[in-house]
Order: structure tokens, then C-alpha cells, then sequence
């Protein structure tokens, strides 16, 4: 069994995603999920960054766990990012896993009708 890799640097506002995350699975070993960890603000100014680096990930046929638990502000921009994301790799039949605990993600999502969109854990 092969040790984890460390997750490497994907953007300048601190968003981090496992190495390789974008490219394909190998046929010949299995590298485990994808990953990427949201940093503590998520903001209408980090969309950009934040779209790109989900983007990378969107058809990786590994399930793409999100590390949230460094996340303590998130906006309706980021939300729908995060929405649209989790839809589309739902309907390619691709798993998103959710790592940590983010009181901001939940309110927002409780709000903004998302919760189950999102498929957060209860």
C-alpha cells in the first residue's frame, strides 16, 4: 500500500489539491480520492481561483474529497460554485466526499436551500 502523497499548492488564495488531481487515474494502481482543501475565506473575490481548481477536478473518476476544515467564511458565489460542482459529478455518476466541519458551509447551505444539493453529511 502506497502512503499518502502530500497535497501540493494549486492556487495563490490557499486553496490546496492533492498532486495530480486534474490528470486521470492511473490504470495500474489506485492513488486514492482526489482532494482539495478549502481555505478559511471563500469569497466572491476568490472565484476565480476557487472555479479553476474545481474545474481540475470536475471529471476525475476518483471521488474528490473536500477538505473544509479550515473554511470559516463562504459567500453565495462560492456556494454556487460548490453547488454546480457537486450537480455535475452526481450526474456523471462521480462521488464528492466531505472532509471536516465548516458551521459557515452548513448555515449557508441551510440557508440558501443547499444542504442536500451539496450532499453534506448530517
Amino acid at each position: 500500500m502506497k502512503k499518502p502523497k502530500k497535497a501540493a499548492s494549486h492556487t495563490a488564495r490557499g486553496a490546496r489539491k492533492s498532486p495530480g488531481a486534474a490528470g486521470p487515474a492511473d490504470s495500474g494502481s489506485d492513488p486514492g480520492p482526489a482532494s482539495l482543501s478549502l481555505p478559511a475565506d471563500c469569497m466572491v473575490a476568490d472565484a476565480a481561483a476557487l472555479k479553476e481548481s474545481l474545474a481540475g477536478l470536475i471529471g476525475d473518476s476518483r471521488p474528490v474529497r473536500l477538505n473544509v476544515a479550515a473554511l470559516q467564511r463562504i459567500d453565495t458565489a462560492a456556494m454556487q460554485l460548490l453547488a454546480a460542482f457537486v450537480r455535475d459529478r452526481d450526474q456523471n455518476g462521480l462521488r464528492v466526499e466531505w472532509q471536516g466541519t465548516a458551521p459557515s458551509l452548513s448555515t449557508a447551505a441551510r440557508l440558501l436551500g443547499l444542504t442536500s444539493v451539496l450532499k453534506l453529511p448530517a
